[in-house]
């Protein structure tokens, strides 16, 4: 089985960097610097060499260098088509806020075109917020992991999301009810196939074993449309949120947004072994938990798509014990994924010592540890 790889990197006014490029030859790779340094840049970056706004969810203009005009990111590549590069940036002749993708040098026809080549989980700092904050981010969360998986679903999301933001300005108006009722049929199509594919993640997450080392997490989904996807067929499931829709207009007129749907749908995690909700777990534990479902999850894409994701966890040591480092480590040694991972320090990654390529990350420069021979 071909495994995925990103050989070199390459930032030019990106972040922090005016110029940085990193030649990789190791399947994990460190980054290690003080808070502020750049690491995360570094993570958010690799995370842009495919569709999305990557792990900070950040807006095209927002990710050139303070006083640059534009900003590209370009990742050469090893996988199952052999070598490839993806760029991505804003074009020379701007607007800045305007991101373009390139392919081996050419034009990328779609965003879908890298979702077939190219998958990237993360991890970030961010996330351990995750079950103290809204339903919006655990739901984003779950969309990442379907989209690794099923490139399509990116895809569904959008037009659910593009057909309620008509209705809802159509609402606002008073308008034609049969421009309505047509949006109405868009949001029931592409709101049953997301929750169908979110409805087969968690299915398969649930049925992977725990790494070991970590607990098990049972994964849920609530939600009215993949509730009436449990009991009956997805055409049933589309009339059913078709005619819910139609009958709320007037509350949804009134209250300025679509109440209910699938993008209110709330990702449930339960700690298997102590069946206690992760919102009331430790902060440990739900770092274990998350670790532990990204985990199961890049096993899950190597599975299906013939290649592991690469894995970005930033500060991922943050909050594990050292015997949760320690499994860790090993869980990623045993998994054929390429790892980028970051610290301030680096003696708490020592057992990656010789595995691991070590990158010192310095304020806008970044170079191959001098101290950290590779085996």
């Amino acid at each position: 089985m071909t495994s995925l790889a990103l050989t070199r990197l390459t930032l030019t006014d990106f972040r922090s960097y005016a110029a940085a490029t990193l030649p990789i030859a190791a399947r994990m790779v460190l980054l290690t610097g003080a808070n502020g340094a750049g690491k995360t840049n570094l993570l958010e970056a690799v995370s842009l060499l495919g569709p999305g706004r990557g792990l900070r969810g950040a807006r095209v203009q927002e990710l050139a260098r303070l006083g640059a005009t534009g900003w590209a990111v370009a990742g050469r590549f090893e996988g199952a088509w052999g070598p490839f590069e993806i760029g991505t940036g804003t074009p020379p002749e701007g607007p800045a806020e305007r991101r373009v993708f390139r392919l081996d040098g050419a034009p990328a026809r779609s965003q879908a075109e890298l979702a077939e080549r190219t998958a990237a989980v993360w991890l970030t700092p961010q996330m351990d917020r995750l079950f103290q904050e809204g339903a919006s981010g655990r739901r984003r969360f779950l969309d990442r992991l379907v989209w690794a998986l099923e490139p399509t679903h990116a895809r569904e999301v959008a037009a659910y999301d593009n057909a309620m933001a008509q209705r809802n300005r159509l609402l606002a108006q008073g308008g034609d009810q049969a421009w309505l009722a047509a949006l109405e049929d868009a949001m029931a199509r592409h709101g049953v196939a997301a929750t169908a594919a979110r409805r087969a993640l968690i299915a398969r997450l649930n049925a992977t074993p725990a790494m070991a080392g970590f607990p098990a997490a049972i994964l849920g989904l609530r939600c009215g449309t993949a509730d009436a996807l449990a009991a009956g067929p997805a055409l049933a499931a589309e009339d059913a949120l078709r005619d819910a829709l139609r009958a709320a207009r007037a509350r949804d007129r009134a209250a300025g947004a679509t109440v209910e749907g699938p993008h209110r749908a709330e990702l449930e995690m339960i700690h298997a072994g102590t069946a206690m909700p992760a919102a009331l777990c430790s902060t440990g534990e739900q770092k274990a938990l998350l670790v532990g479902t990204v985990l199961a999850h890049a096993g899950l894409i190597q599975a299906a798509r013939g290649f592991a994701p690469l894995l970005l966890l930033d500060e991922v040591a943050a909050h594990l014990d050292a015997g949760r480092r320690e499994a860790l480590f090993a869980a990623l040694a045993a998994l054929p994924a390429q790892v980028w991972l970051t610290g301030t320090e680096a003696d708490v990654f020592a057992p990656l010592r010789g595995a691991a390529q070590r990158f010192d990350v310095t304020p806008g420069g970044v170079a191959e540890s001098a101290t950290w021979p590779m085996a």
